[in-house]
């Protein structure tokens, strides 16, 4: 009876061990994969920030673009009067 007692006891022991055991690898594999789900967000927020730049400096291009339409088209008429002038300087002469 005790033999049987005694081996029970090793079977619990070795089933506790390898509860055990598992646990502690649930546990690293848990922290694994909070650590990658970290590591998501991260890139997904730097990637937003990255988004939102990118966003704020094609609206900067934009306006610049036609800060130089707007003045191409004012050397233009500048450039139009000029050579009408310069046209009707050639005829009165």
């Amino acid at each position: 009876m005790f033999h049987k007692i005694g081996q029970f006891q090793k079977i619990v022991g070795g089933l506790i061990e390898l509860v055990d055991e598992l646990a502690k690898e649930a546990e690293t594999e848990k922290m694994k994969a909070i650590g990658a789900r970290n590591l998501l967000t991260s890139v997904a927020k730097q990637r937003e920030a990255q988004q939102q730049q990118l966003q704020a400096l094609i609206a900067e291009k934009k306006m610049q673009l036609e800060r130089y339409r707007i003045e191409y088209e004012a050397l233009s008429k500048v450039e139009s009067e000029q050579n009408e002038f310069i046209d009707q300087f050639i005829l009165q002469k």
